[in-house]
């Protein structure tokens, strides 16, 4: 049977968006005309006659496939390995690009075209978006005459190119493949020109056994990501490409080492594909960087990140106008999703966010708050949108998100305020799509800097006579550096923006059910017996000879374990030490480490703080050296509820909360620690119980 790419496209669209789409949008989002949409369904028609399925034509409803699901299967199994008679522009760059990097001699243009089936113009044109895309990477593809065609670049950086173009372009066709292959049998030919099925099939087993049966499961993006970027090793070290030797440490990757490793062996013990250790450490890179973890998982140890996290909370809450700063689920995910997100940002890893841009479109007031606390409380890192909008995502859980009711009014003043005024209007809309409604005033029609009060925003093409109010002053043409500007100032104000406007918190009868009066007193219960635990078993240890802090951690648990709050300590122990290994553990600027950890030994929330008379150095959580001289020991039970889980958080960000409390916790003055930390728990209450 022979189909084209866009029939397929279509049926694509209409199995997976079934209703949702009419010709006239199918026309829009294929960049055809409605006509040319019109004489396809009728060959889509003929198509779905073939599975025993029917084309559903409502105007009200849209397009859909009427017949039984088995049906439909079969028709997604022949698209998955139909080859059209023609290809689309991503498949034709797909070919292109898998043709110059698996290749390590020049190319001919006329040979290249000769392979791709294209033309001279058609192939010139396709690398120039090549040589684009490319660049993003950090790989140069250059074009001499009489050399021909030449990709300059490291293995690493064409392996995350490959991958990116798959995970960008092709998403849904992998999430499929996958699907079919483990319902079906595998098939002998290439899935989407590259992998081969039964590595496919074999790497998410692995991941899926591996990888996601732990406390730490993947997001589906990211799960995708990992089984793409472990085929494409497989492959490209089958076929000789190998990664550069840089002797990277991987100190801080001993847990996702430790799962790769797993995976490499039974790799190499089925298909006899050995991994190099530069694959390895690749792969756990790339698997430290795309792990989300469980929430209720997470170590309450990153005191710093804690920290810069509550001040981003407070910071976006600012420029809203609504309070989210006790919104612990918040806090929670934030941390959860930051450290990952950091550690992308540092190794310099490419993420694609598919979302990215709707979000930006429809939550652009809470997309430019998060942009701005962001660059206020992480200045040192770089985070392109695709990583912003992950965060709007958590802070859009705390509010409504059926989209931002947030209008943004504003006032084109031109000198008559007719002619080209409207093309201006028309162009500012267009282009700064935060502005959802540009008034045209002529300069006469302004009048006093009161009738100004009601727009958010004054745009001029001339300049304003009226003094002390804000208003850009722009060009008739609306060049890019006027753009600039509008989006800046909008940036800039958010807070003003957003004063009396419905951006708005769930309600708590919206965002749970009424408790039943059981679950209060349970919370009660909860809150009750974890304080009580905290502060009866709070002692300060003074430690006048010198010691290391194996001995400091083992005399404590000791007498921890005399009074049953845990009972095996060596496992407790080693599980302390290797949190060190992991990382730094020392507060900067401080004299603390917080040495922490939950394990199954401990019953009983513990937090004690050793005052040592000889300093210890050890790591910060910076990764700079510090002088320890106060220990902090926090250890928990391996199964937490919410109640306590928000009381051991609220203790580790205190820690750093002001100069003060700084000073109270390095004191050594059992006394003052214990009033600090009922004052923390008397606050929390009050905002947290009572209120409730």
């Amino acid at each position: 049977m022979l189909i084209t790419s866009r029939e397929k496209s279509i049926i694509d669209l209409i199995i997976k968006t079934s209703g949702k789409h009419s010709p006239a949008s199918l026309a829009s989002f294929l960049g055809v005309s409605v006509r040319t949409i019109q004489r396809d369904l009728k060959s889509v028609e003929k198509i779905l006659e073939e599975f025993g399925l029917s084309l559903r034509r409502k105007t009200e409803e849209g397009l859909a496939i009427d017949g039984q699901d088995e049906k439909i299967f079969r028709l997604i199994q022949f698209l998955l390995g139909i080859h059209t008679v023609d290809q689309t522009p991503e498949e034709r760059s797909l070919k292109l690009l898998l043709a110059l990097l698996q290749e390590s001699e020049t190319y001919k243009l006329q040979g290249l075209a000769v392979e791709l089936g294209i033309s001279i113009a058609t192939l010139t044109a396709a690398l120039d978006e090549m040589t684009y895309f490319l660049k993003g990477y950090h790989i140069e593809l250059t074009r001499k005459r009489g050399v021909g065609i030449e990709v300059k670049g490291s293995e690493a950086d064409k392996r995350k190119a490959l991958a990116s173009y798959y995970l960008i372009h092709f998403n849904y066709e992998l999430i499929e493949a996958l699907f079919i292959m483990t319902e079906d049998t595998c098939s002998e030919e290439k899935i989407l020109q590259f992998f081969k099925p039964e590595y496919l099939l074999e790497i998410d087993r692995l991941v899926s056994t591996i990888v996601n049966t732990g406390p730490s499961r993947l997001a589906d993006s990211d799960y995708v990501g990992l089984i793409v970027q472990l085929a494409i090793t497989m492959q490209r070290t089958e076929s000789g490409f190998l990664l550069a030797q840089e002797g990277q440490s991987n100190e801080s990757l001993v847990d996702e080492m430790r799962l790769i490793q797993k995976i490499s062996e039974e790799i190499e013990a089925k298909f006899r594909i050995p991994f190099t250790e530069e694959d390895k450490f690749y792969l756990a890179v790339i698997l430290k960087g795309s792990k989300l973890q469980d929430p209720n998982m997470i170590p309450y140890g990153s005191v710093v990140l804690g920290r810069k996290i509550k001040s981003l909370i407070e910071d976006v809450s600012a420029q809203l106008h609504e309070d989210l700063t006790r919104d612990f689920s918040l806090y929670q995910g934030l941390l959860a999703h930051m450290e990952p997100s950091l550690f992308r940002l540092k190794q310099k890893m490419e993420l694609y966010n598919p979302l990215a841009e709707e979000i930006k479109h429809n939550y652009s007031v809470l997309f430019m708050a998060v942009k701005n606390s962001l660059g206020m409380h992480f200045s040192e890192f770089d985070f392109p949108d695709d990583e912003i909008a992950f965060i709007v995502l958590h802070f859009g859980s705390s509010l409504v998100m059926n989209e931002e009711t947030v209008s943004i009014r504003a006032l084109l003043v031109c000198p008559t305020g007719i002619g080209t005024s409207k093309m201006l209007a028309s162009r500012v809309k267009k282009e700064v799509q935060e502005i959802t409604a540009v008034d045209i005033k002529s300069i006469r029609e302004i009048g006093k800097k009161e009738s100004l009060a009601s727009y958010d925003l004054i745009i001029s093409t001339v300049r304003l006579p009226i003094l002390g109010i804000d208003y850009i002053l722009v060009s008739t043409l609306l060049n890019d550096e006027d753009i600039s500007a509008i989006r800046s100032y909008l940036g800039r104000n958010v807070e003003k923006l957003t004063r009396n406007k419905n951006i708005h918190p769930i309600q708590p009868a919206e965002k749970k059910p009424k408790k039943e009066l059981s679950e209060i007193m349970q919370d009660i219960t909860d809150v009750q017996r974890s304080i009580n635990q905290i502060i009866g078993n709070f002692r300060l240890f003074r430690i006048n000879e010198p010691s290391g802090r194996r001995e400091i951690m083992k005399r404590m648990l000791e007498e921890d374990q005399d009074k049953a709050l845990l009972s095996d300590i060596t496992g407790i122990l080693e599980a302390l030490m290797d949190r060190e290994e992991k990382g730094g553990l020392g507060i900067p600027e401080s004299a603390m480490g917080l040495y922490h950890c939950r394990h199954p030994e401990i019953k009983s929330l513990i937090f004690q703080i050793a005052h040592l008379q000889e300093p210890i150095d050890i790591r910060g959580m910076d990764g700079s050296m510090i002088k320890m001289k106060n220990l902090l020991l926090m250890l928990a039970p391996e199964d937490l509820n919410e109640r306590e889980q928000e009381l051991i958080s609220l203790i580790s960000t205190s820690l750093i909360e002001s100069r003060e409390a700084m000073m109270i916790y390095s004191s050594s003055n059992e006394e003052s620690i214990r009033i600090r930390l009922e004052e923390l728990f008397l606050d929390y209450l009050h905002h947290n119980l009572i209120k409730e």
